[in-house]
């Protein structure tokens, strides 16, 4: 007889990370959340049909600004073959926080972290990433990131199944699968072989 599932368990299992370059997370207007208790996971709804609730991005950090106060508070910017994440790390988060205070520009960065959209005053969306972690890396696992996210990026735009994500997506977002290719091509060129 199988052993019972742990409700509780399941419930609080962490998301994957997904590989997503800069131009994709950049295009993201959508965020829900599953479920309506308090406690329901939030995620974005990236264009190509999949829904995100974290990230792992690799690149160049090419600013950072700390902020005292209260709290110490970073903001980051990361530059991938594709554009620019902005990235943030606060008191929430101590782990990334002191990985981020030993880390100068530029270095190659490997983040994971919970993507967040918000609205300017003028009215755009904007999306940031909180960083639960933050570890220097070097080209070698840049160069394997853009290879990995590269493959992932296919996978959405080529799926044929189905899927509520999926049918949203094509009502959130324009369908234009050659955009995503050129993006993945011209990643694809920045890799040292």
């Amino acid at each position: 007889m199988a052993a019972p599932q742990n409700t509780m368990t399941r419930r609080y299992e962490r998301e994957p990370a997904r590989r997503v370059f800069a131009a994709e997370l950049r295009e993201t207007t959508y965020q829900f959340k599953d479920g309506t208790e308090e406690m329901s996971p939030s995620y974005i709804l990236l264009p190509t049909g999949e829904r995100c609730n974290r990230v792992f991005i690799v690149g160049t950090i090419t600013e950072k600004r700390r902020s005292e106060g209260e709290n110490v508070f970073y903001q980051i910017r990361i530059v991938d073959p594709t554009g620019t994440f902005f990235i943030s790390a606060g008191s929430y988060q101590p782990e990334a926080l002191q990985q981020l205070s030993s880390i100068e520009t530029p270095e190659f960065v490997a983040v994971i972290g919970k993507p967040n959209l918000f609205e300017s005053p003028d009215g755009r969306t904007l999306i940031s990433v909180r960083a639960e972690s933050i570890t220097k890396v070097d080209r070698s696992v840049r160069d394997c990131w853009i290879l990995d996210a590269a493959e992932r990026t296919l996978e959405r735009i080529e799926a044929t199944e189905t899927t509520p994500d999926r049918q949203t997506a094509q009502e959130k977002y324009p369908q234009r699968p050659e955009v995503w290719y050129r993006i993945i091509s011209d990643a694809l060129a920045t890799v040292e072989m």
